[in-house]
């Protein structure tokens, strides 16, 4: 069975195909990504209209190229799937209005995914794949959240944001640096050249007991310390304060990461979202759960930010767990907000 996924949810256009056969973990055939961060730019974050006109632009070529790249037939597409939500409203019916078109021209069934489960499921292509139960942090630019996964679809939410995502305050304070569109790889790449130690910065909620997150009054903090250096004869205070910022997120990140496994009793943890890409945040939890005789997965670094793999692999795992159903009815809707513990069996 082979399943195509398309992903639209923002500001990249993923198209990929994975192959499942039977009980076998499914595998990836071949995927292809467009990122807009280019276009956005000049704007300093996503353009929503803008957006949703580059997917329909690049939907098509990238599914082209996909298909070459697996060998493949588009007649050997047996399910098309595609982002039912969260994300960006104008941005998902481009890729659902696509996904159905394309449904109803093969005369193949259409499924709607879950974003954050596709990012959940991700790690289940890398070379190291989890096995369930695990406890999931899913950290991105509009997410950040401590999830128990029993099984596909079985999720319980442990703690969530109750402000600004990681992904978010890394953008937003490297915005505040004066640092490019998309900020958060801008911070990492400054932050290497910077002393983490120059600048005291506050861990929101860091012992509030509970599994919540909180990075709010970090953009504050970081906004109080660059208007006071703004001017400053020397620029290493940038580089200083980035590496500071840094810091502050990935220990709130692992701290809970760690009182999220305590509190479950289990072993495993699965770091999935954009923001489980940057090093410091993989370094650091590698030494935290070695300490605690625990592992970590993590998606494989192409596959870490939004794509269409992802979306793929989820409606595979769904379709082969018995969750889920292909509809050969092809009328969609999407969901721009959709909590990932309200996706349901079918």
């Amino acid at each position: 069975m082979k399943v195509l996924g398309i992903e639209s949810s923002c500001d990249e256009t993923g198209v990929a195909l994975v192959d499942a056969a039977g009980a076998a973990p499914p595998r990836l055939l071949a995927h292809a990504l467009h990122s807009q961060a280019e276009m956005h730019e000049a704007f300093g974050g996503v353009v929503p209209e803008l957006a949703s006109r580059d997917h329909i632009r690049r939907a098509v070529p990238l599914l082209r190229q996909v298909l070459r790249d697996a060998l493949c037939d588009v007649d050997d597409i047996d399910v098309v799937a595609y982002t039912r939500g969260p994300g960006l409203a104008g941005a998902l019916l481009v890729g659902a209005g696509i996904a159905a078109a394309l449904a109803a021209a093969l005369d193949r069934p259409l499924m709607g995914v879950h974003h954050l489960e596709g990012h959940l499921l991700s790690p289940f292509l890398s070379v190291d794949p989890p096995a369930f139960p695990f406890v999931a942090l899913l950290v991105s630019g509009g997410h950040t959240q401590l999830m128990l996964v029993r099984g596909v679809s079985d999720y319980t939410l442990l703690g969530e944001t109750i402000d600004d995502a990681a992904g978010e305050a890394f953008d937003k304070s490297a915005k505040l640096l004066g640092l490019g569109y998309p900020g958060g790889p801008a911070l990492e790449r400054l932050a290497s050249l910077g002393d983490a130690s120059a600048f005291d910065l506050p861990r929101p909620l860091l012992h509030s007991g509970d599994l919540d997150f909180s990075f709010a009054g970090l953009k504050t903090a970081v906004l109080t310390q660059a208007r006071k250096h703004d001017g400053s004869p020397c620029d290493a205070w940038r580089a200083d304060l980035a590496a500071a910022t840094q810091a502050a997120i990935v220990d709130v990140l692992v701290k809970k990461s760690l009182r999220a496994l305590q509190r479950s009793g289990l072993s495993r943890l699965v770091v999935a979202g954009g923001v489980g890409a940057n090093s410091l945040l993989r370094e650091q939890l590698d030494a935290a759960v070695e300490r605690v005789h625990a592992r970590v997965h993590y998606p494989e670094l192409h596959l870490c930010s939004d794509n269409g793999a992802m979306i793929a692999l989820a409606a595979a795992m769904r379709l082969q767990a018995g969750c889920q159903t292909a509809q050969r009815d092809l009328s969609f809707e999407v969901r721009p907000r959709w909590p990932l513990d309200q996706v349901t069996l079918n």
